[in-house]
């Protein structure tokens, strides 16, 4: 019988490797923001406000932390492979979300990123960037990023919830006070979705 092949050896199928997972995510965002991530015909409001604007560069870095920490929890093995496809779920619909705004900004010839160190002004609610509501400090992070097993599905399901709950916070006021048609769907879409996930890792991991 031959020896056993060690562990440091075997190959991963592609789908399995969280570095394919990142490389298709980077691409995706590279041909979203280049060309442009467009689904059915554009009806934009000539002059986007100040609403449409913080809201597509405050809610592409909320996003890219949700894409990172998900990442983060599929690099892992020995979790909920039902919380592990959420979180795979997440990552790829963020990414994509995060490339439609770039392009809107683009559009609406406004800077892809708020320049300042202040997000939410648009909402008249000014706070430091790391203060957005449901940001995971860096602290939360390096633990997620330690946890193993059970205690990362819980862990990974707590942060995202309070990630979304204050994702859909944001989308709700760019959903009544944008001027954009497209601004407008788009806040509206992630408060559905967004809520739909919350409902699912609620039901898996037992947050409230």
């Amino acid at each position: 019988m031959p020896d056993e092949m060690p562990d440091e050896m075997l190959v991963l199928p592609w789908w399995q490797n969280p570095w394919n997972l990142v490389a298709i995510l980077l691409g995706v965002l590279v041909l979203a923001g280049g060309a442009g991530f467009v689904i059915g015909e554009r009806h934009a409001t000539p002059q986007p406000n100040s609403t449409d604007v913080g809201f597509l560069q405050d809610m592409r870095t909320h996003h890219e932390q949700a894409v990172e920490m998900s990442l983060i929890y599929i690099s892992k093995s020995g979790t909920d492979p039902n919380v592990e496809l959420i979180a795979r779920e997440i990552a790829f619909g963020q990414a994509v979300d995060s490339g439609r705004m770039i392009q809107l900004l683009r559009d609406y010839g406004e800077p892809e990123a708020n320049l300042t160190d202040t997000a939410m002004s648009w909402m008249n609610a000014p706070v430091p960037y790391d203060r957005m509501p449901g940001m995971a400090s860096s602290a939360d992070l390096d633990t997620l990023a330690r946890s193993t097993g059970a205690a990362a599905d819980h862990l990974y399901g707590t942060l995202m919830i309070t990630h979304h709950e204050g994702g859909i916070h944001m989308a709700e006021f760019g959903a009544a006070h944008a001027a954009t048609s497209e601004v407008r769907e788009m806040a509206k879409a992630m408060v559905s979705n967004q809520r739909e996930e919350i409902a699912e890792m609620q039901r898996l991991v037992g947050v409230q």
